[in-house]
């Protein structure tokens, strides 16, 4: 029976990463483009996990948890990136900005 539960979630949450890969591929701006990005690793994440269950090990869990920090860490950076079109211009506006004495932090 847990089988069966198991398998008719891993095929529902495909289903619905394939939802999110043509949203990936029509999404009409940019942010809706990486939300959907977003949203498919997080449902790599539960399909590891489900994957895990059904095989029986528990190693998927720990890969499952890197992937999802990976897959936070790599949103940020994409959309600092989109916004500064560099990784670096923030942290130089920071310092130019505690140079001139605006901030106090």
């Amino acid at each position: 029976m847990m089988v069966w539960v198991n398998l008719i979630a891993a095929l529902c949450m495909a289903g619905a990463m394939a939802l999110m890969l043509s949203r990936l591929f029509i999404g009409p701006t940019l942010y809706d483009r990486v939300l959907a990005a977003n949203s498919f690793g997080t449902k790599t994440v539960l399909l590891l996990l489900i994957f895990s269950l059904m095989v029986g090990r528990s190693d998927g869990v720990d890969i499952a948890l890197l992937y999802a920090l990976i897959n936070f860490i790599a949103t940020i950076a994409i959309l600092k990136f989109f916004r500064y079109r560099s990784l670096e211009i923030a942290l130089a506006q920071m310092s130019l900005r505690r140079a001139i004495g605006g901030d106090d932090e």
